[in-house]
């Protein structure tokens, strides 16, 4: 299965971390984000990578080359960050079969297996991690709505009054069809064009939409104090290893 990264934003709100560098080669415990996400796709089984570059690629096509730990690397060049959506439109012409994406800014320590188990399983159009996070936090993230049966009836970016504590975290499977939905996403009122409206679109057009609830832990490094913590788990997960 191929796997997707998507490296391509400035990481402005991690300054001055990211002045001199893309958000993906922001070191976490002595090694760039991407780095950590790599070495998890390969674990899942990854046979090619495509990752999406944009703001300051070089750093990130010169430290990687064409191959990581001996699995090709291709990139797409998103040109102008106009959203996920927008970001996974670039990969279109490399992708032929289910996939894997992940956001090159999550550092995970969870049960990514299981979605791919799914994707796998059920053959379902999308699959992805959710998890439930403090209301006060949850209008930072793609927001999931359900019905009284627990099943996602829609999924909305950033919402001002989230309907709900449950959130998309930075990793999904998805089959081509994720490609035309992208296509028919209109531009947010952030102006851009979100992935949770293309999985929106998939839901409301009856495909097969499968959330797997995270165990273990994730972080979105978007502020220093994220980069922070990521990495005080990462050396508790190292000692509780040695013990």
């Amino acid at each position: 299965m191929k796997a997707v990264v998507l490296a391509a934003g400035k990481g402005t709100r991690l300054r001055p971390l990211t002045d001199d560098k893309p958000k993906g080669m922001v070191e976490v415990d002595g090694e760039p984000i991407l780095t950590h996400c790599l070495n998890k796709l390969i674990d899942l089984g990854a046979e090619e990578f495509v990752i999406v570059v944009g703001y300051m690629k070089e750093k990130i096509i010169q430290y990687y080359g064409d191959e990581y730990e001996g699995i090709p690397i291709t990139y797409a060049h998103q040109r102008e960050q106009k959203g996920l959506a927008h970001a996974l439109l670039t990969v279109e012409e490399y992708i032929d079969d289910d996939f894997m994406l992940i956001l090159g800014d999550n550092v995970f320590s969870a049960n990514l297996k299981d979605v791919v188990r799914r994707q796998q399983e059920d053959r379902a159009d999308a699959a992805f991690l959710v998890e439930e996070v403090p209301w006060e936090e949850a209008s930072r993230y793609g927001v999931c709505d359900t019905n009284k049966y627990g099943e996602i009836v829609e999924v909305i970016e950033k919402p001002e009054d989230p309907p709900s504590n449950l959130v998309m975290t930075g990793f999904y499977t998805f089959t081509p069809a994720i490609f035309h939905a992208c296509h028919l996403v209109q531009p947010s009122n952030r102006g851009e064009y979100e992935i949770s409206e293309a999985i929106d679109l998939l839901i409301r057009s009856g495909r097969t939409i499968d959330a797997i609830k995270l165990e273990g832990w994730r972080m979105d490094i978007g502020y220093p104090e994220d980069r922070d913590e990521a990495e005080k788990r990462l050396k508790e997960a190292r000692e509780e290893e040695a013990e």
